[in-house]
């Protein structure tokens, strides 16, 4: 049985999925590189994938694009680039990272673009069902229709007020009836995209393209949604609360989030430019060493970017593929049903332990025995 932390829960929860396991993970906005922050999250559900995968499941993840919003239409009118443009550009380097570090295709890639009618028909639902209103041009969720809006962070209203202001949830809006009410439908300025609605031209707020995706590619309720823990307010709440005030139903069955990424004792983030590109390191490392130096983490953790993780990413490699390689002798074959796998397995059946099967093939290096089923179980291609 494999368990996982889910985050509404508090606690390590079994996770048993039907044969068909439905998963969204929060995309990028491409307006810049990939950093290790993102690399993170998604080596986390690239293992999950796997191990999904390894226990007979057939996995369909889907990671969105955000093509359209704030943060790509300040950098496109910045770089005097078209927005869709600059979206292809980063895409083309993110996805180019992303194989490097040897992750699965994704089931599919939706981008916000893609979606405009399906949002504009769950905007609909939301409105008729008497969940939002219209003010200024815009559309608002109307949070105080929704009693268990909170469910997903358990934060008090001052803690989400603090991370609204923060994060682009834009509570002073004098539009707003709540402070914590938060936009689905927005006019757009005048050089920015913009689409026809019912109530007047504009552009798709941020929350509701991941519902109207989620929902579109996978069903109302999945199985397992997630992103880094920064989205958990406001964008996990809002998009649970918009959906299951339409759906009646259950958003995601199981809420899994990874830990921050910092540099220097401060989160990793575009706006403060305190970033580490994935693309940077792979100019000097080999790309299993990258994916070594990032699995050494338990997912879950926030932890800061050390320059030395690569190193003791790159030796362990060296280990690993001496082992498979024979390199000391006549290593006993890791086979299927090995006690090494096996203990590998174990580790990620329980909350994802990475870092400790790490550990097991280390030992397993040492003692001279062929790792590579292990390692290719955590992506890792010697």
């Amino acid at each position: 049985m494999m368990r996982l932390y889910d985050t509404t829960r508090g606690e390590i929860v079994a996770f048993e999925p039907a044969p068909v396991v439905s998963m969204y993970s929060c995309g990028i906005t491409p307006y810049d590189a990939a950093h290790v922050g993102h690399a993170q999250v998604y080596l986390t559900f690239d293992v999950l994938q796997r191990r999904l995968a390894d226990l007979g499941h057939e996995p369909r993840l889907v990671r969105n694009v955000t093509d359209v919003d704030d943060d790509i239409l300040r950098k496109a009118r910045e770089l005097g680039v078209h927005y869709l443009d600059l979206a292809a550009e980063e895409m083309a380097r993110f996805d180019a990272n992303m194989a490097a570090l040897g992750l699965l295709p994704v089931y599919s890639e939706p981008r916000a673009t893609s979606a405009i009618p399906d949002i504009l028909s769950l905007i609909g639902a939301v409105l008729d069902a008497g969940h939002a209103y219209g003010a200024g041009g815009a559309v608002y969720f109307d949070i105080s229709s929704f009693p268990r809006f909170g469910q997903v962070s358990h934060l008090s209203r001052s803690e989400m007020l603090v991370l609204s202001a923060e994060r682009g949830g834009h509570p002073e809006d004098p539009n707003k009836r709540d402070p914590l009410d938060f936009v689905l439908w927005q006019p757009s300025a005048p050089d920015e995209p913009s689409w026809e609605s019912r109530w007047g031209p504009g552009r798709p707020g941020w929350h509701i393209e991941c519902s109207a995706l989620a929902m579109r590619e996978l069903g109302t309720t999945v199985d397992l949604h997630g992103g880094g823990s920064d989205l958990i307010f406001p964008h996990h709440e809002c998009e649970t609360a918009q959906s299951e005030s339409v759906t009646g139903t259950t958003f995601s069955r199981h809420w899994l989030h990874v830990g921050m990424v910092g540099l220097d004792g401060t989160k990793m983030s575009k706006s403060l430019g305190n970033l580490v590109f994935v693309a940077d390191l792979l100019k000097d490392w080999d790309p299993m060493a990258v994916r070594l130096a990032l699995l050494g983490h338990h997912y879950r953790t926030d932890w800061d970017w050390d320059p030395a993780d690569l190193e003791r990413g790159a030796a362990r490699l060296d280990r690993w593929r001496a082992a498979a390689s024979g390199g000391r002798g006549s290593p006993a074959p890791d086979t299927d049903g090995s006690p090494a796998l096996d203990a590998v397995r174990r580790c990620l059946d329980d909350d994802l332990r990475v870092s400790d099967a790490l550990l097991v093939l280390d030992d397993e290096a040492a003692a001279g025995r062929d790792v590579g089923p292990g390692a290719a179980l955590l992506g890792v291609e010697l």
